[in-house]
């Protein structure tokens, strides 16, 4: 009879030194596993040079180290990288590697990583919300995203990643402790040490959970996919706005940045006739004087499974001159990707 392998990053320093002892092992080793398994992701005990082969040995016996492959790999025209990561029961996820185009995105190279395998939440307007929400990222799993990204930044561009952000496919808030528990190995210096401030978290807004970050006191940052800053055209394109509402929102939003004293991005994605009138700009810039925030409007990316479009050049600019008239800040993300399906709504697990 076979017995399945605990995978050996679900216990943490504690837990396997008292594995490690009640097996005669020395405690100490713990930390030395951990060291290889967090900072230096090895991902098979003989990478692990400083344990004795009877300890290598009896690790493999009892664990494992599940890691992800790449099963697909594309390259933009603009040097996105999307990337099809297998996971160790099958399931696919996407990730992306953004470079910088301008000078003045001081040389960014931003990896977007999932942290579901689908999604629940049905936004109309994205891939993944067509898809069935097969179940929630392990920590290794989102960690593993990043450390895979940051090799493909290395080996193509000579540079390692500078930001993440949670923003691929799932919604992070319903997967949030091992979202945070990610967030931890890849800041800690025990980790990947990476800044928290070059982190952030997207979600399309659950209230009780935005509450909780605050009160976790998170260093991240954090971005609201708004997308429309009236309930009535809110609920039309995103469900969960019908039990979370703009106000619940506004409320949840101010609560984190009392906690935090972080400043929110409301990601708004301009669709072509629906949240494009300066009618709809007046009404996001009535939302940014009820939380502390900037505005990042997003072009839309076409899906096959929905008919929305982006607005034109014209009425987007008009958009964004009339929040910057208002003194909101606004940075316009123009689609990267796009002719690989790796941008901004377009990711969902395709081989």
């Amino acid at each position: 009879m076979t017995t399945t392998k605990q995978d050996i990053r679900k216990l943490n320093e504690d837990q396997l030194k008292t594995w490690l002892t009640g097996h005669g092992e020395q405690g100490f080793r713990s930390k030395q596993i951990q060291e290889w398994l967090w900072k230096r992701s090895a991902r098979t005990f003989d990478d692990m040079t400083n344990l004795s082969l009877k300890t290598r040995q009896l690790l493999a016996e009892h664990f494992e180290v599940r890691t992800l492959s790449v099963a697909k790999q594309q390259q933009s025209a603009d040097g996105t990288i999307k990337s099809s990561f297998r996971l160790y029961d099958g399931n696919l996820v996407e990730g992306v590697l953004i470079p910088a185009l301008r000078k003045d995105e001081d040389n960014r190279m931003t990896a977007c990583i999932s942290s579901q395998v689908g999604c629940s939440l049905t936004c109309k307007f994205c891939a993944t919300g067509y898809m069935d929400r097969k179940r929630n990222l392990e920590a290794s799993e989102m960690v593993d995203q990043v450390v895979a990204i940051d090799q493909q930044a290395k080996d193509t561009y000579g540079t390692g990643l500078t930001n993440i952000v949670y923003m691929g496919m799932g919604e992070p808030l319903l997967n949030y402790t091992n979202m945070l528990d990610s967030v931890e190995r890849i800041t800690s210096p025990n980790g990947l040490g990476m800044s928290a401030k070059r982190i952030t978290v997207s979600t399309a807004g659950i209230a009780k959970m935005i509450k909780k970050l605050g009160d976790d006191q998170v260093k991240f940052n954090l971005a609201l996919s708004l997308h429309a800053a009236n309930d009535d055209k809110r609920n039309q394109i995103m469900p969960i706005n019908e039990s979370n509402s703009l106000p619940a929102l506004a409320e949840a939003l101010n609560y984190f940045y009392k906690k935090t004293g972080t400043r929110v991005t409301f990601e708004y994605i301009v669709f072509n006739n629906f949240n494009d009138t300066l009618q709809d700009a007046k009404e996001l810039w009535q939302f940014t004087k009820k939380v502390p925030a900037k505005v990042n409007i997003i072009e839309y990316n076409p899906i096959a499974e929905a008919d929305f479009r982006n607005t034109d050049s014209q009425k987007l600019d008009q958009f964004a001159g009339f929040l910057e008239d208002r003194g909101v800040v606004v940075n316009i993300r123009r689609s990267r990707g796009k002719d690989i399906d790796a941008a901004c709504g377009q990711l969902a697990g395709k081989q």
